[in-house]
């Protein structure tokens, strides 16, 4: 299998840049594309039947003319200490898969080992620490399948699943770009714990539908559940377009201030290229936890991707995204931003994707920031640097 969360972008990608095998993810995340090919097996599949284990491990560096106090890099997420090597992360992905033919039981975990792990924690994982623990479990479920006429089944997926929201995932390798953009970091959640309920129509439309406890809740905040669902759609092998509404209360204690929206992700293979948009709108009613506690808040985002492969060893990969928190529900106080009502901001980065090396991909990015405040060193702009190296196993 492939990665985790990058089920159905990622395996598209890969797949056109051509990169390393790597761990997979079995829930159908954002679905873009043809199924990555069947994994090599390996010594735990070979011992226990049906078991597969991989992972991935990544370190960096990244610089930045403006940081903060001259220790983080603002606005970012894994990139953001300033002038530092980093360990990124050791992930170890254990899976086993369900049989969509008949009844049958899966389940598939990672444990994320390294500096990534402290930004993507959900609330309650390690309630009482008294500081962050390098250590989460981004992914931890079972799934349950009932077999369907379409030979597909109907998927129950119980426990801590990656969002439904988005292009990019959390393992950065999977993703066009090192960095995480923008719309990954301030307009999406990055898991939850609940239930999903899943499955494939056929070849062109395939649908989930999940009730949980919020936005990176492991312990509800609040007492009452949030709903998301998604909609693939696949007119061909090179198209598809996924439709992704969210809607629920997600402040600590606030249980009447609904946060919902809705999400569109086309992507299209074009030759050697790949393109992919992504549209985001967002609205938060009016609760004593936004920066202006009178008023709803809303948020629109907007993002494109192009990857080109100028060989088998060698890729490049643009992105451009922009967001207007036009109330700063999504950004005040947070990465770095000062306290704020209102901003628009965004960033244009170039990723050199090179795979010169077996299972590993070396990764020199670019990068380019701009926002309406001046929060980069009191400046409304910032250029960055960063080098990524991750080896797959």
């Amino acid at each position: 299998m492939r990665l985790l969360s990058a089920l159905l972008v990622a395996p598209v990608w890969l797949a056109a840049q051509s990169a390393p095998s790597a761990p997979a993810d079995t829930t159908d995340k954002k679905a873009a594309a043809p199924p990555p090919p069947a994994p090599t097996v390996n010594h735990l599949e070979t011992t226990l039947a049906g078991f597969k284990l991989s992972g991935f491990a990544e370190a960096s560096y990244a610089y930045s003319g403006r940081s903060l106090g001259d220790t983080a890099i603002v606005g970012r997420l894994y990139d953001r200490l300033q002038n530092r090597f980093a360990l990124n992360a050791l992930a170890v992905v254990l899976d086993r898969p369900y049989d969509p033919a008949k009844f049958s039981a899966g389940f598939h975990t990672e444990l994320l080992v390294g500096q990534d792990a402290t930004v993507i924690q959900s609330n309650g994982l390690f309630a009482g620490a008294a500081t962050p623990v390098p250590v989460d479990v981004p992914h931890l479920y079972v799934t349950l399948n009932v077999p369907t006429a379409s030979g597909n089944g109907l998927q129950f997926k119980v426990g801590r699943i990656p969002t439904l929201l988005g292009l990019e995932v959390i393992e950065t390798y999977a993703n066009p770009n090192w960095s995480e953009g923008n719309q990954f970091i301030y307009v999406e959640n990055f898991t939850a714990l609940g239930v999903s309920v899943e499955t494939k129509f056929n070849n062109h439309l395939d649908a989930q539908f999940r009730l949980i406890n919020g936005w990176d809740q492991v312990a509800d905040n609040n007492g009452r559940k949030s709903l998301m669902g998604r909609v693939g759609i696949y007119p061909d092998a090179a198209t598809s377009l996924g439709i992704v509404g969210f809607w629920g209360p997600e402040e600590a204690n606030i249980n009447n201030a609904n946060r919902y929206g809705v999400e569109g992700l086309l992507w299209r293979k074009l030759g050697k290229a790949a393109v992919w948009v992504q549209g985001d709108y967002g609205k938060e009613q009016a609760n004593a936890a936004l920066p202006d506690p009178t008023k709803d808040a809303q948020w629109v985002a907007l993002g494109g991707w192009v990857t080109y492969d100028f060989t088998s060893s060698v890729g490049l990969a643009l992105r451009g995204d922009y967001v207007n928190d036009q109330d700063g529900a999504r950004t005040s106080g947070v990465f770095g931003f000062p306290a704020n009502a209102g901003q628009k901001f965004g960033s244009g980065t170039a990723t050199l994707n090179i795979r010169a090396w077996p299972d590993a991909v070396v990764r020199p990015e670019l990068r380019y920031d701009r926002s309406t405040l001046a929060a980069f060193a009191g400046k409304k702009d910032q250029v960055t640097f960063a080098l990524a190296v991750a080896y797959l196993y």
